[in-house]
C-alpha cells in the first residue's frame, strides 16, 4: 500500500474507530450487555468490509487502472452477499441486539465514507500526472 493510500485508510479507519467506541457506550447505556456486543460486531463488519474493499481497489489499480472499477463492484458485491450470511446466521443468536448492530454499522458506515472523503481531499492528489519528457 502506497504512503498516499495509508494516510486515505487511517484517515478513515481512525475517525471510524472512534465513532465506534461511541456507537459502543451509547448502545451499552441503552441496550444493556447485549447493545455493546451487537455495536462491537458492527464496527468490526464495518472495518473489516471497508479494509477489504481499500485493498482490493489498490491491489486492482497496480494491476491496471481499468481494473480498478472491477475490484470495486466485485468487492462491493462479495461485501453484500457477506452481510446476508452474517445477518443469516446471526438471526436467532440471542447474545447480541441486533438493533444496535444496525443503527451501528449504518452511522459508521456514514463516519467511513465522509472520513474517506475528507482524507482523500486533503491529500490533494493530482489527477493527472504531468510527464517532463512529453513536453519536448
Amino acid at each position: 500500500m502506497e504512503s498516499s493510500d495509508a494516510r486515505i485508510f487511517r484517515g478513515a479507519a481512525i475517525p471510524t474507530a472512534l465513532a465506534g467506541v461511541v456507537a459502543a457506550l451509547v448502545s451499552l447505556l441503552l441496550a444493556g450487555p447485549k447493545g455493546l456486543f451487537g455495536s462491537l460486531i458492527g464496527l468490526a463488519v464495518v472495518v473489516v468490509f471497508f479494509s477489504i474493499s481499500m485493498v482490493a481497489v489498490n491491489y486492482a489499480a497496480k494491476v491496471s487502472p481499468h481494473a480498478m472499477m472491477a475490484a470495486a463492484l466485485l468487492s462491493y458485491a462479495v461485501k453484500l452477499l457477506g452481510m446476508f450470511a452474517l445477518i443469516a446466521v446471526l438471526k436467532n443468536v440471542t447474545i447480541w441486539n441486533p438493533k444496535a448492530f444496525a443503527w451501528t454499522v449504518i452511522g459508521l458506515t456514514l463516519v467511513w465514507i465522509l472520513a474517506e472523503a475528507r482524507a482523500t481531499i486533503k491529500l490533494r492528489t493530482p489527477y493527472v500526472v504531468p510527464d517532463s519528457e512529453a513536453r519536448r
